[in-house]
């Protein structure tokens, strides 16, 4: 594509963001986290933000670089170091209901030869001065993720194409997921949402006590609390607006009961998380809890995940993906957690959403551990999803209902 194509589909893809992604509303505040090779993207969603009538667009600036120096040379006792003010930006933010916008383009390699211990370290500081105390906040207010084609992250999946092609390339393909290609993309994500609302409402009115998991290395069973409910592609914020939390996004989802996971999984695609690579890892669980687990490729750092604090070994979500979904028929491997668990079954090791149980959000952090969901300082997505999956819904009767057959819903809707 040429420059002038490039910077209409950029304004198409910035439009998608800002009206359905965080659905801005007119006077509110949006604040942006990116990396600094994500620029010209965050200066078009800046353009249609005041556009669409936001009163201050802020950006959070980051550079990968100067973090993996940091994890290189600085002295270990100062890893557990944070600035203030950056849980006073966050808390400012969230208190006013404002929007926030986060990029997600990381170099999957960022971390390569780095001591897992020290990476480990910053990773449960962010997560203990900043993640956790800003849960009190969570559904407060409209966000959004998505991704821009940053040169790292475009070489790691294209690695034999110089950089300036393997961007190209890897801009086609978010573009292609995200549906910026048709005639009118945010009709076409309308049209999408109502697809995806049409599952969740169908896995609500069912009500089953349990999925049954079965594939090449899994054989699991996932219990779910009595008053579980199913999300997807949209979700209401407490500022009463409602937005679409990932872009893109094929998953309906919802949360597993915290004590009641047992047997083996295997994961089908690698895990990107925050610069660390994992790869060909299972995990055999018990009682909910995981008490076996192996990866040959970042052992270590999955053994450092599980074990970040008490309930980190446990599920804090399941989402049921088709690999029908484009983004698994693009055969494209991303190496990013945004776009790869949307093409693939997936569960998450952590945290539950209180907006995956009915009036969760309301509940008090004891109220909700008492009816199923799992606390954790950690919330990350890893997928298990294959043409070779088979998922049932099991009710409390014992009666079975085939979900997923060979990777597709196998009921219409």
């Amino acid at each position: 594509m040429d420059d002038q194509e490039f910077n209409q589909l950029l304004e198409k893809y910035a439009e998608v963001v800002v009206k359905v992604g965080l659905n801005l509303r007119n006077d509110q505040h949006l604040s942006i986290r990116g990396n600094v090779d994500d620029a010209p993207f965050i200066r078009k969603v800046a353009e249609t933000a005041y556009k669409a009538g936001a009163r201050y667009v802020d950006v959070l600036w980051d550079d990968e670089n100067i973090k993996r120096t940091r994890l290189q040379h600085a002295d270990p006792e100062t890893l557990t170091t944070l600035p203030d003010w950056l849980y006073n930006r966050y808390e400012e933010y969230s208190k006013r209901g404002d929007a926030e916008l986060a990029i997600l383009s990381s170099n999957p390699d960022l971390y390569n030869g780095i001591d897992s211990d020290r990476i480990a370290i910053t990773r449960k500081t962010l997560y203990q001065k900043i993640v956790e105390p800003l849960r009190k906040y969570n559904n407060y207010a409209n966000w959004c993720v998505v991704s821009t084609a940053a040169p790292a992250w475009a070489q790691k999946v294209f690695p034999n194409l110089p950089e300036k092609e393997a961007q190209t390339k890897l801009w086609d393909a978010i573009f292609r997921a995200c549906r910026i290609y048709t005639p009118d993309p945010v009709k076409a994500w309308e049209e999408h949402i109502q697809k995806l609302d049409k599952y969740k409402n169908y896995l609500n009115a069912k009500r089953f006590a349990s999925l049954r998991y079965k594939a090449p290395g899994t054989d699991l069973t996932i219990g779910l609390p009595e008053d579980h409910h199913w999300g997807g592609a949209q979700e209401t914020f407490k500022n009463g607006i409602t937005g679409t939390v990932n872009i893109p996004t094929e998953e309906v989802f919802t949360m597993p009961h915290k004590n009641k996971v047992d047997g083996l999984v295997t994961a089908t695609l690698p895990l990107n998380n925050q610069g660390v690579l994992m790869e060909e890892f299972s995990i055999r669980f018990e009682n909910g809890r995981a008490v076996n687990f192996s990866a040959k490729k970042g052992d270590a750092d999955l053994r450092k995940l599980i074990e970040t604090d008490e309930n980190a070994g446990r599920l804090g979500e399941v989402a049921l993906v088709p690999n029908s979904s484009p983004i698994s028929q693009s055969g494209i491997l991303f190496y990013n957690t945004l776009f790869d668990e949307n093409a693939s079954c997936h569960l998450a090791l952590g945290s539950a959403y209180k907006s995956s149980m009915q009036g969760g959000v309301d509940m008090t952090d004891e109220e909700f551990a008492a009816r199923g969901g799992n606390k954790s300082l950690i919330h990350v997505d890893f997928m298990i999803g294959s043409a070779k999956m088979d998922i049932d819904g099991i009710q409390a009767d014992g009666t079975r209902e085939p979900l997923m057959r060979n990777g597709e819903w196998a009921f219409s809707v």
